[in-house]
C-alpha cells in the first residue's frame, strides 16, 4: 500500500513538482490545494492524474487540506509562509516537505524563532520536516557525499559555496518579484515587506542563504562556529533593492570540523555566468578535492604514500548523480516521454534546478513510506538560516566576529 500526498501551493513551481510526486510509484493518492481555485481546477481536470485524485480531494485552504486524512503535505506557497504553515502541517500529524528557505524575512530574530519552532514542533508531534533545498540532491553533491562518508576527501580543509544570480540574469528576479506580487497570497507581500522597512528590518541576499552554504554543510556534514562578513550595498538608486541593506554578502565561516568556508551570495554582478559556476560549491580536502565535476585525488595519510602524480578525472552531471530504483527510474522515465511527446525515448535525464527535483521528491517519498528522517530535516534546515541570520549581523557590524546559532544535529529515531 502506497501513501497519500497532498500538494499545496500549485504555482509555477509547484506545478513543477505536482506530476513528479504523482508519478512516484509509492504515492497512491494526490491531493491539490490553492486559494486561487482555477489551478486546483487544471489539476483536477488533467486526466495524468486522474487514477490517483479523487474530486474530494480539491481544497482550496490549508485548513480544510489539514482535516483530510493524508499522510503528507508538500508546500510550495510563498517563502514568507513556509514556516508557520508547516507547523500547522505538523500539528494536524502530517509529514511536511517545504519549499526553500525554511522562512525568507528580512529580520533575523525572527526567522530563528521560526527554525526553533519548527525543531520544536518536529520533537513535540514526532512528524518530520523536509526542506527541498536543491543544492544538496545536484549530482555534485551526491558526488560528493559519497566520497565524504567514505573518507576519501581525508580531512576537510577550506570549502567554497557560491550563489551567483545578478537581479537582471536569465531568470530575472524582477519578474519572479513581479509574478509572485500578481498572485492572491504574493500581492500580500508589499505592505508586509513596507512594515519591516519602517522598523528597520532591510532586506539582504542572507534573508535566503541556503543554495550557497548547504552543499559544503551538507557533504562535510559540519556545523559553521563563527562568521566574519562584508556587504556591498546599490549604489545605483535601482527600486529593485530600495528595502535592502545589500545586494552582495561575501561571508567567511569558522567550521566545527577545523575547516573554514568562504561563502558569495551575489544579486548585482555583471555576467550571465554557467551553470557550473552561478550556483556552485568546491570541498578541499588532504587526500582528496572536488570543483566544477573534477575530482582531485592523491590519497596520501603521510609523506611516503601520496600517489604521483596525482588522480584527477572530470565527470559529466550523469556521472556523478546516484542511481534511482528502477522501478521510481522507469516511472520519471515514463513522466519525461509523455511530457516531451517522444514515447520511445529510454533515457532518463534528471532535470530542474541541475536535476534535483526527481531527486528531492524521491527523497520525501521514501521518507514518508518508511518513516525515515530526510537528510535535509528541520535541525540542518534551521543551521542553512542561522547562518545566513549571523552573516548579515557581522555585515552590519563591519564584519565582526559573529556566533552562529546551532541546534545540534537531528537525533537518531
Amino acid at each position: 500500500m502506497g501513501i497519500s500526498i497532498g500538494m499545496v501551493g500549485l504555482g509555477s513551481f509547484g506545478s513543477a513538482f505536482a506530476p513528479l510526486f504523482k508519478a512516484h510509484p509509492l504515492v497512491d493518492r494526490i491531493a491539490f490545494c490553492d486559494c486561487e481555485p482555477e489551478r486546483v481546477a487544471k489539476f483536477a481536470n488533467d486526466p495524468f492524474f486522474s487514477d490517483k485524485f479523487n474530486p474530494r480531494d480539491a481544497f482550496t485552504s490549508l485548513d480544510e487540506i489539514c482535516r483530510c486524512d493524508l499522510d503528507a503535505l508538500v508546500i510550495i506557497t510563498q517563502p514568507w509562509l513556509h514556516a508557520p504553515q508547516c507547523i500547522q502541517a505538523m500539528e494536524s500529524e502530517k509529514t511536511v516537505y517545504s519549499a526553500v528557505p525554511l522562512s525568507c524575512l528580512p529580520d533575523g530574530e525572527e526567522v530563528l524563532e521560526w527554525c526553533d519552532r519548527i525543531i520544536e514542533t518536529s520533537k513535540r508531534t514526532g512528524k518530520e520536516y523536509m526542506l527541498g533545498e536543491t543544492t544538496c540532491f545536484r549530482p555534485q553533491a551526491m558526488f560528493c557525499r559519497r566520497k565524504a562518508l567514505a573518507g576519501e576527501f581525508g580531512d576537510f580543509v577550506y570549502a567554497e559555496g557560491e550563489y551567483m544570480h545578478d537581479v537582471d540574469s536569465a531568470c530575472c528576479l524582477r519578474e519572479v518579484q513581479r509574478q509572485r506580487t500578481e498572485s492572491r497570497i504574493g500581492s500580500e507581500w508589499p505592505a508586509r515587506e513596507e512594515a519591516y522597512f519602517r522598523r528597520g528590518k532591510l532586506a539582504s541576499p542572507m534573508n535566503y542563504p541556503t543554495h550557497s552554504v548547504s552543499g559544503p554543510i551538507f557533504c562535510m556534514g559540519t556545523r559553521a562556529r563563527k562568521v566574519a562578513a562584508f556587504g556591498w550595498k546599490n549604489r545605483t538608486a535601482d527600486s529593485y533593492f530600495r528595502t535592502s541593506e545589500f545586494s552582495n554578502v561575501t561571508a567567511l565561516y569558522e567550521l566545527a570540523n577545523g575547516a573554514s568556508m568562504r561563502v558569495a551570495e551575489m544579486r548585482e554582478m555583471a555576467g550571465q555566468l554557467s551553470t557550473l559556476e552561478n550556483e556552485t560549491f568546491r570541498l578541499f580536502g588532504t587526500r582528496g578535492s572536488f570543483s566544477e565535476n573534477t575530482w582531485y585525488y592523491n590519497g596520501r595519510t603521510n609523506e611516503n604514500d601520496a600517489i604521483r602524480p596525482p588522480q584527477t578525472q572530470h565527470y559529466s552531471d550523469a556521472e556523478l548523480f546516484d542511481p534511482l530504483p528502477p522501478e521510481v527510474h522507469d516511472a520519471f522515465l515514463e513522466l519525461q516521454n509523455i511530457q516531451s511527446g517522444d514515447l520511445q525515448n529510454r533515457d532518463f535525464v534528471p532535470a530542474g534546478h541541475g536535476g534535483s527535483h526527481p531527486y528531492l521528491v524521491h527523497e520525501f517519498v521514501t521518507c514518508v513510506a518508511t518513516g525515515r528522517r530526510p537528510l535535509v530535516n528541520a535541525w540542518e534546515a534551521g543551521h542553512y538560516m542561522a547562518m545566513g541570520v549571523a552573516a548579515d549581523i557581522s555585515a552590519r557590524h563591519d564584519g565582526e566576529l559573529t556566533p552562529v546559532q546551532d541546534w545540534g544535529y537531528a537525533p537518531e529515531l
